[in-house]
């Protein structure tokens, strides 16, 4: 599993940097203030899941399963500490697929 850098957005901008999603899956270091964006440049659906460590609002521990339709972006998050951290303070990410996927983690300050 690769840590993937958080980017901040400021009030000069943020040109943010894509890096390709890994086979293993990624995480990254949550402040509860991120959001991933996904791009899917390959000609199939991928699907990004975000591991869920405890359960949501309505009692559930479920993973949220996000599909990014070919050719296509989705912003996802932001991502609840409680909900989502694991033991080290991170959000857990895994793909169904990762050819021509790419992500950025973006905070908002």
């Amino acid at each position: 599993m690769a840590t993937k850098t958080v980017q901040i957005v400021s009030l000069t901008g943020l040109t943010p940097a894509y890096t390709a999603c890994t086979v293993g899956g990624d995480e990254f270091v949550n402040s509860g203030r991120e959001f991933i964006h996904v791009k899917n440049g390959h000609t199939s659906p991928q699907t990004v899941t975000v591991n869920s460590q405890a359960a949501c609002d309505q009692g559930a521990d479920h993973d949220i399963a996000v599909s990014v339709i070919n050719a296509e972006e989705r912003m996802i998050g932001p991502f609840p500490k409680a909900r989502f951290d694991d033991a080290a303070g991170k959000v857990q990410l895994t793909y169904s697929g990762v050819t021509a996927l790419t992500i950025a983690v973006v905070r908002l300050p």
